[in-house]
């Protein structure tokens, strides 16, 4: 067996990692890259192997930095299946598509305002190919051997991170390699704490916050802060999310400050029809979150729901203290980049991110402070405040997943730090070789490594 690392590797988006068995090619993980210009030109570059020649995917979960490249892996000739829990296929059918319907919209306003430097600007993908894709998807059990291929097992456990994440534990006839995918909290008020991890020969882990902790702050009086004194000012708080997650948990603590009346009684806009839909997916997975089935629809009533173009256009012409979570979480497309060039040059409003800010993101040149980011082929000056809570990430922070690891039954005889920037990855692995003793490598893009079979 062998492993190549197709992406996240050196940085945290792009999640493709080969395993080659044999004649038998797995993709574990299909993912766009996202933030830096030079990262998301490789979503255009030729794949470096061969679609067709790969017999099956196996997917941790359903963020497009781990699933957005299948559409373009069926129109280049990948004809095999794609694994994945239940709850994630019924999250790719809502995150694919968007993300195609994006990437079309995106591409008509470049056309429509002339700001492209191609002629015409053309789409990545289009809603045909995400829906050939989606024919691909096959839902496999939690917590149950199942075979993928002549050989080649799989056994997914709960991640934590989003609805539907899973660890991937993949055997063949000789060796064995367990992927965390990304783990989420260990006391996420939504979903459960990650499984504990099974005993394997390699391992590989992700470092999206290897070198960082999260605040101990409760994010319920962070978020009521913000609103305050934004609401004070007369402002708007406007909340670039990820429909899948972060969405869900800004609006349970919405809820439970609005409920204490911690806050004024200010509307709140979901303008994301997707995180909606989302929302609905926890009522059908109740054995893989925390709340009840009234509690899920109590969720779904917090925040009045943007569904049309128009009615998102209106948003825009908002003057009065209001609350707008709108997606994309990195505010790197969507609706939110609309409401950015609206809301940001005004000193009473308030953009506040909630989750991890990619390298290139409009929303990591925010926090590190732009005063103007670009916008459909202007620079648009930031004036309103510029917040963030930490603890509202859905990634585990170093010492969780150094607890994580700690419930290994036994030591790997190699780990690979992946899915982190370099001195997040560097961080953990110097953890982990420090305070474990354990073999660590951070691999580097494209490289192969042997992985030797049972002596």
């Amino acid at each position: 067996m062998k492993i190549s690392f197709l992406g996240a590797a050196g940085t945290v988006t792009g999640s493709k990692h080969l395993v080659t068995s044999g004649e038998r090619r797995i993709l574990v993980d299909c993912g766009l890259f996202q933030g830096l210009k030079v990262l998301r030109l490789k979503n255009w570059a030729k794949l470096p192997v061969e679609p067709a020649s790969i017999d099956a995917v196996v997917l941790t979960h359903a963020h497009i930095d781990h699933t957005g490249y299948l559409p373009l892996l069926v129109k280049q000739g990948f004809r095999g299946k794609v694994y994945c829990s239940e709850a994630t296929l019924a999250l790719c059918q809502l995150l694919l598509r968007d993300s195609a319907h994006i990437q079309e919209e995106e591409a008509r306003y470049a056309n429509k305002r002339g700001f492209s430097k191609h002629k015409p600007a053309l789409p990545l993908y289009t809603k045909e190919d995400a829906e050939a894709a989606l024919e691909h998807l096959v839902a496999v059990p939690l917590e149950q051997t199942t075979q993928i291929l002549d050989g080649i097992t799989i056994k997914l456990r709960l991640a934590g991170h989003i609805l539907g994440a899973s660890t991937v534990l993949l055997k063949d006839e000789q060796t064995s390699i367990l992927f965390s995918g990304d783990l989420g909290r260990m006391n996420d008020p939504l979903l459960h704490a990650p499984a504990a991890p099974e005993a394997a020969d390699y391992l590989v882990v992700e470092s999206t916050y290897g070198n960082r902790l999260h605040e101990n702050t409760a994010p319920e009086a962070q978020l009521a802060d913000v609103i305050n004194r934004t609401a004070k000012r007369g402002g708007i708080v406007l909340v670039p999310v990820f429909a899948v997650g972060r969405a869900q948990e800004v609006l349970y603590y919405i809820h439970k400050i609005k409920q204490k009346g911690r806050i004024p009684d200010i509307p709140v806009y979901l303008n994301s029809p997707m995180a909606t839909d989302a929302t609905l997916i926890f009522l059908t997975h109740s054995a893989e979150h925390k709340l009840s089935a009234a509690q899920c629809r109590e969720l779904a009533k917090v925040a009045k729901v943007v569904t049309s173009v128009e009615e998102s256009m209106e948003i825009n012409n908002l003057r009065e203290p209001a609350i707008i979570l709108a997606a994309s979480g990195m505010a790197s497309g969507g609706r939110v980049v609309h409401h950015l060039k609206a809301f940001g040059p005004d000193a009473r409003n308030t953009v506040l991110f909630a989750g991890f800010q990619a390298p290139g993101t409009r929303g990591a040149a925010l926090v590190d402070g732009a005063e103007s980011v670009k916008i459909h082929g202007e620079y648009v000056p930031m004036r309103a405040e510029i917040a963030s809570i930490d603890n509202l990430s859905a990634h585990a922070d170093y010492q969780e997943i150094m607890q994580w690891l700690a419930q290994c039954p036994q030591q790997p005889r190699q780990t690979f730090i992946v899915h982190g920037e370099p001195v997040a990855a560097d961080a953990l692995r110097h953890r982990i070789e420090e305070e474990k003793k354990w073999n660590v490598i951070v691999p580097e893009y494209l490289q192969t490594v042997e992985l030797n079979g049972n002596s």
